[in-house]
């Protein structure tokens, strides 16, 4: 297939690979009864990454509240799958995995079960999803906070748990590493929370999450205020060849120079929660200040995990600019600029 048009521009191509992440696999332990209209016996959650949200990591999945096969997150959006039964903070890539990111205790507690030993890979079709099967979760554990309260965390690096059962742990201590062991499709921790055997999602509380309902009141469970973000950038940058969604989930193509002689210049982006109707809206600028590509798209689908990219042919030495805007009912979600030297 030639993408490439008469002009030498890269025709624009869009590509989409579904994020997988996973629910439980450890059974409950029960504990005593507590009052959970008594805010005291309401235990207050830390996030359980140490990263800067929105900056180099983000919350990719929130939780289904819906009962029925249609997915809806808290806030009434679609970033999240059916059957979602936890929060999944994620990072940008396996290159910023491997380079560490903790993953931390949400609420002081006891550890009463752990698991390790599990690889890490990403999950990214039905061959590798079966390989993982009893192992959803990968390396992970899960944390009695007292009164039916629990925390479980999946998908930590392999041999990066730093903790054992039966010993206490504060908030905000180190567990492990973020990885993408079990059945993960990016790197990431999901984080699930747990009232008598319940799932509760911490941005709205046991009782919303009871009714099933996004339009409910909502009990923020969370230490610090954390706003509903269901769209974001995760990467983006240039390429000498249109890249794959896994090639970018592995951290590739990071270059800030490329030879004048490659065959093309992409510059792509890597976005979460795409809706239909958001338009995008593109510009590539050569060394000498012409405007190469100004165009606009718009999309036809939401896509929970986004690459989209353009690009030309015939090049020229000196620094390119890339920039890329996201439009949603006329208001910008988000904006970039990238630059990268040809020599």
């Amino acid at each position: 297939m030639n993408v490439f048009g008469r002009n030498s521009l890269l025709i624009i191509v869009l590509s989409f690979c579904l994020t997988i992440t996973v629910g439980c696999w450890y059974s409950n332990q029960s504990g005593s009864a507590s009052d959970t209209s008594q805010m005291s016996d309401v235990p207050s959650f830390a996030i359980p990454i140490d990263c800067n949200l929105g900056q180099d990591c983000f919350v990719m999945h929130y939780v289904d509240i819906d009962s029925s096969p249609k997915a809806v997150d808290f806030n009434c959006g679609r970033q999240t799958y059916d059957g979602h039964k936890g929060t999944d903070f994620g990072i940008s890539s396996l290159q910023a995995m491997n380079a560490g990111v903790s993953v931390l205790a949400a609420a002081e507690g006891t550890v009463l079960r752990v698991r390790d030993g599990v690889i890490d890979r990403l999950v990214s079709d039905r061959i590798t999803q079966k390989q993982v099967a009893g192992q959803e979760c990968g390396n992970g554990l899960v944390i009695d906070h007292g009164d039916g309260w629990e925390t479980q965390y999946c998908h930590l690096k392999q041999g990066s748990i730093q903790v054992e059962p039966n010993t206490k742990v504060e908030q905000g201590e180190v567990l492990g590493m973020v990885g993408s062991s079990g059945l993960a499709s990016f790197p990431h921790v999901h984080l699930s929370i747990r009232h008598q055997g319940e799932i509760v999602d911490p941005f709205v509380g046991e009782e919303a999450v009871a009714q099933a309902n996004c339009k409910t009141r909502r009990n923020s469970l969370w230490q610090e205020s954390l706003d509903y973000v269901p769209t974001g950038l995760i990467r983006a940058g240039f390429s000498t060849q249109q890249p794959k969604q896994t090639e970018l989930w592995q951290g590739k193509y990071q270059n800030n120079q490329l030879s004048i002689n490659s065959p093309a210049l992409i510059f792509w982006v890597h976005a979460y929660g795409v809706l239909k109707g958001d338009r995008e809206h593109w510009q590539l600028i050569s060394p000498d200040g012409d405007m190469v590509i100004d165009r606009e798209n718009n999309l036809d689908t939401p896509y929970r995990s986004w690459v989209s990219y353009v690009g030309k042919r015939k090049l020229s030495a000196g620094t390119w600019q890339g920039k890329y805007e996201l439009i949603r009912h006329n208001q910008p979600v988000f904006s970039i600029e990238r630059e990268i030297q040809l020599n």
